[in-house]
């Protein structure tokens, strides 16, 4: 259909398929084709999107939430949990109706779940009308893949994990005007015996502090009132890197950019919290007072199952230190029920380690097995019903945990941005430090806003009002 010199494409690098791809869609489909990103997951795939939409936009396609008028869709997955490899199968198994009423149309299927070579033979033997698969570190080769389909090429499926440092300079196109995520590593070296991540994400990598820096000037420069740094373990960036600048240092540098702003950060592994990471949460006045610090369970016998590198004495002492030195700390974590080998005793502990620290609240799931983790082979003779006696008893603890801190935010002032619309007309609201949110009385235009807000009461949610 188009022929092209690949020798000459593949010496530009990428940027040498833009301005062809451009004249081949305006062949193909016309003035102005649509995409279409759906994206399964955790905050990490939905920035890995953006950069997916930078890319398509950069090709000439507009970004629809349509999927019946795409021209081009990608489904950007996620393989942590099983129920969300079931919810990506019965999407892309509407691909098919797609392309009766769209001969034209491209489909493909990246991420995560897409890295796995099970699921890539799944999609190639059972899903013939997808067109593309590609795997996490290789999403910046996107106009490669298009261009060579639109060339006549044969289904492309690329999964290889080359661990290389992170690309830089992707095109992104964000989903927020002023709420944004900053990627800051990806991969992670934890290999905890129930976790795909290292397997589909590669290992550790970095990327380099003033690439971070100019991100996020550029991000508050374009009027970002809220930044949030991304990683699969954000504790250990930097790690066996010359720069020598660790995670602690770079909040620091962010927090020193001019501008008002808030900088949040997600996910930390307890065994690489450091008393410098707390002390700079403490210290810097634009770093949220909020930690999410996964323990995943109570038991330190079942820590030692998953891999987690602590124990429960030492995550309770994290905690303890965390409360000392930042007192209005908000403090959230996950769990994870029914490890392979967790008894009803090994649960209790986890029920002793929540009333203890008594969470902002949690992120609970029911254990997942994951092919090819240590920990789908374990021994696992508890039923999926005994399972959801104890997650339903875990919740009704977080449930009296979180109505007994109630009181705790009556009365007292936030400052928060106002980030969405209320339940009711006229009202808007915003989120504190941690995950509480709280509605008030404000006009539309303040969308985006800073505001103080001091707290009345709670109706199903807090209730304020602004106070300056």
């Amino acid at each position: 259909m188009f022929s092209v010199n690949e020798k000459v494409l593949f010496e530009n690098g990428q940027e040498g398929y833009v301005s062809r791809i451009r004249d081949m869609l305006k062949i193909e489909y016309g003035e102005s084709p649509k995409a279409s990103v759906v994206t399964f997951g955790c905050q990490q795939n939905v920035s890995d999107s953006e950069h997916l939409k930078g890319i398509l936009f950069s090709l000439g396609y507009s970004i629809t939430d349509n999927l019946e008028e795409a021209d081009f869709i990608i489904y950007n997955t996620c393989a942590v949990r099983e129920h969300a490899q079931d919810r990506v199968y019965g999407n892309i198994g509407k691909v098919k109706g797609y392309k009766k009423k769209k001969p034209n149309l491209i489909a493909a299927v990246c991420g995560c779940m897409a890295q796995q070579e099970i699921v890539a033979e799944k999609i190639k033997k059972s899903y013939p009308y997808i067109d593309i698969v590609f795997g996490t570190q290789v999403s910046h080769r996107l106009p490669e893949f298009i261009y060579k389909r639109l060339s006549g090429s044969k289904r492309i499926f690329e999964l290889s994990l080359p661990n290389e440092p992170i690309v830089e300079d992707v095109p992104v196109l964000r989903d927020g005007k002023f709420k944004g995520w900053l990627p800051i590593m990806n991969g992670c070296n934890n290999f905890c015996t129930y976790c795909i991540v290292p397997y589909v994400r590669g290992r550790e990598r970095s990327r380099e502090p003033q690439k971070i820096l100019d991100e996020a000037k550029a991000m508050i420069e374009a009027g970002y009132k809220e930044i949030t740094l991304l990683g699969q373990n954000v504790n250990s960036y930097g790690k066996g890197c010359e720069h020598g600048v660790t995670f602690a240092k770079l909040l620091r540098m962010i927090n020193d950019i001019e501008g008002d702003f808030v900088i949040r950060f997600m996910t930390s592994h307890p065994k690489d919290c450091t008393e410098e990471l707390l002390e700079t949460i403490r210290d810097c006045k634009k770093v949220s007072r909020h930690l999410h610090l996964p323990f995943q369970s109570g038991s330190s016998r079942i820590l030692k199952l998953m891999n987690r590198y602590y124990d429960r004495e030492t995550y309770l002492s994290l905690i303890k230190k965390a409360k000392e030195l930042i007192p209005d700390v908000s403090l959230t974590s996950d769990i994870i029920v029914g490890f392979p080998g967790e008894t009803y005793e090994d649960f209790k502990e986890t029920l002793s380690l929540v009333k203890e620290v008594e969470f902002s609240s949690l992120f609970t799931f029911i254990y997942s097995p994951r092919n090819n983790t240590p920990a789908a082979s374990m021994p696992d003779i508890i039923s999926r019903k005994e399972k959801g006696k104890w997650f339903d008893e875990l919740l009704r603890l977080q449930e009296e945990i979180a109505e007994k801190n109630i009181e705790k935010y009556i009365g007292k002032t936030y400052r928060v941005i106002c980030d969405d619309f209320g339940s009711s007309e006229g009202y808007m609201s915003g989120h504190t430090n941690g995950t509480a949110v709280v509605e008030f009385k404000a006009d539309e235009e303040m969308l985006g806003r800073f505001v103080d807000i001091k707290i009345n009461s709670y109706e199903g949610v807090f209730k304020g009002e602004i106070i300056n």
